[in-house]
């Protein structure tokens, strides 16, 4: 099964945070399962890092190479239907990393692990 982390959930993942659910956790482990991880999260996470909002052990770029590598996710980029998708979203989430992450599992078809971005009609695995 694919999956797309949020980027919450990928961070809880890299820390392995306690915020993590049992269950999100079992699925990013499980080897049958493709995990994706947007490109608007890594981009997420460079801004909020490049503010002095997240820090890492290592400069932000260079760990979250590392780690993408390590963990074995895919990263999913934003293609033109993705985006096209977002007109039929409702205004909330406003965050538009949060707007674009659902815009992508509903376009793939595919559940979105997230504790946050549930009621847009797709799959949520938390």
């Amino acid at each position: 099964m694919k999956l797309l982390l949020d980027t919450h959930a990928f961070l809880w993942i890299l820390s392995d945070d306690a915020r993590l659910s049992q269950a999100a956790r079992n699925a990013f482990r499980n080897p049958q399962n493709d995990v994706l991880l947007s490109v608007a999260s890594v981009w997420e996470i460079v801004v909020k890092a490049s503010r002095g909002k997240l820090t890492f052990p290592h400069p932000a770029v260079p760990y979250l190479r590392e780690q993408i590598r390590q963990t074995r996710v895919a990263v999913l980029p934003i293609i033109l239907s993705h985006v096209l998708s977002l007109e039929s979203l409702p205004m909330r989430p406003r965050d538009p990393f949060d707007r674009i992450l659902v815009a992508q599992a509903l376009d793939e078809g595919i559940p979105l692990v997230s504790r946050t971005l549930g009621g847009y009609g797709i799959e949520i695995l938390w």
